[in-house]
């Protein structure tokens, strides 16, 4: 226990960026601190922190040696809570993350809902158009779209989405409709960047994958702007189905060029293969899952 006494030591020092601040913080004195630390290095042969008289910052080893205590600790958190019914009432806090406007749009009520069947239980919702290492910042459940690559992270299922072409029906009624993808190369381009960085659209044809570069006439890294844009009729964009679900249904956006659609794009629920399942993810995975798979986001 003088070991791990250490370890949360040399956390808290870290984190707080002064001896004094970490004894505050672990309501201890600054003595004991010192003490713990110095022990902490003397175990471990080398210096974890270079100190000055107005300052301390991480080693390199420091740095290496905080990663692997943070998950070190996480995984003893994550086994003592294991030792409790799995099925227990959800408590504590759940840190999730997912894409922005799929987050608002369909993460955001079932977190809602979620939270409402267990009062207990409280969460911090991260809605992100970028991936974030899910050990490095503690979060639990990440909601991902497209395919995954090799990684160390258990993924569930939650559904499909479909890469489609839109365009405001007074856009297509005064520069026509193209009937197929090379055409679109004469069309102003609405792109949302998102992760690409090239200004390209991906289509199928005869089973194999056919690639129209455009230059945009729009960029922007709001799929809400791009969205208005096309219903503005200034041009044709390229959006997951989801997206414009709601101004498709409304009549202010049509797709075109169905059946060159490429693959479907799936839809995960992601947290670290190093945790152990706590009750309130297990719980929240169980609940929110099953509930996005049944939604059609492919209906347009």
């Amino acid at each position: 226990m003088d070991k791990l006494r250490g370890i949360q030591t040399f956390i808290a020092i870290s984190e707080r960026g002064s001896l004094t601040a970490a004894a505050n913080a672990l309501d201890t004195s600054l003595p004991t601190v010192v003490r713990k630390l110095a022990e902490l290095e003397s175990s471990l042969g080398v210096r974890l922190f270079n100190r000055t008289t107005r300052r301390i910052h991480l080693t390199d080893e420091g740095h290496r040696y905080l990663a692997i205590c943070k998950t070190a600790l996480t995984q003893l958190e994550e086994a003592e809570e294991a030792l409790f019914d799995a099925k227990a009432t959800p408590t504590g806090k759940l840190m999730l993350t997912a894409p922005v406007l799929f987050g608002r749009l369909h993460v955001a009520p079932l977190v809602a809902e979620f939270m409402r069947m267990h009062p207990s239980l409280s969460v911090e919702m991260l809605l992100l158009d970028r991936n974030i290492d899910l050990i490095e910042e503690g979060v639990d459940v990440a909601v991902r779209i497209g395919h995954l690559g090799d990684s160390t992270l258990h993924a569930v299922p939650a559904g499909i989405l479909q890469r489609v072409i839109c365009a405001s029906p007074a856009y297509l009624k005064q520069h026509g409709t193209p009937k197929h993808p090379t055409e679109l190369a004469s069309h102003a381009g609405i792109r949302f960047t998102g992760r690409s960085v090239l200004s390209e659209w991906n289509f199928r044809e005869n089973g194999r994958a056919l690639t129209v570069r455009f230059t945009p006439r729009l960029m922007t890294n709001s799929v809400d702007a791009a969205i208005n844009a096309c219903r503005d009729g200034l041009g044709v964009g390229a959006f997951l189905s989801y997206m414009v679900q709601g101004p498709v249904g409304a009549g202010e956006l049509k797709p075109i060029l169905r059946k060159f659609e490429a693959e479907p794009l799936p839809i995960h629920m992601l947290y670290p293969h190093s945790k152990l399942m706590s009750a309130r993810v297990r719980a929240f995975i169980d609940f929110a899952a099953p509930r996005l798979r049944a939604q059609n986001f492919t209906r347009l």
